[in-house]
């Protein structure tokens, strides 16, 4: 699979995610969560955009370019969808800025921090993965005829 081509095409589809999520804010529960999800959708797309560009400098077996890949996009979209779930939610347990004396039913409250956790772990293992791959010399590239 070409992951640098399919990095760019998720990077590109959060960016626009983000986006329209922006374009709707004030019809969620805790609007400034939504401006949170707006920004997570285009933050994450432009980092999805970033690893794509450089995937072809990380050196990792088959095996952990699968898991890195998987986790990049687990925790993107996940990233998006939680912080959109508690705007919708209006949660507040684990965002005190942006869900300020908010709170939901504690099932909602318990949804949300286990997105949060999951997501955080699938982003900093990816990151790990990443920087193991990026470690070490450079790869000569041989000069385009």
């Amino acid at each position: 699979m070409d992951y640098r081509r399919r990095l760019l095409f998720h990077g590109m589809a959060l960016f626009l995610i983000g986006l329209l999520t922006g374009l709707i804010e004030q019809h969620f529960t805790n609007v400034r969560m939504a401006l949170a999800a707006h920004l997570e959708g285009v933050m994450n797309g432009t980092f999805l955009l970033a690893v794509g560009a450089i995937w072809s400098e990380v050196r990792l077996s088959h095996r952990a370019s699968v898991a890195a890949y998987w986790a990049l996009l687990c925790g993107t979209y996940g990233n998006w969808a939680v912080t959109t779930l508690a705007a919708v939610l209006g949660t507040g347990a684990l965002s005190p800025v942006t869900a300020a004396g908010r709170s939901a039913a504690q099932w909602q409250e318990t949804l949300v921090t286990a997105g949060f956790v999951s997501i955080g772990l699938a982003i900093i293992a990816a990151s790990i993965l990443l920087l193991w791959g990026l470690r070490g010399k450079a790869v000569p590239v041989a000069p385009k005829a």
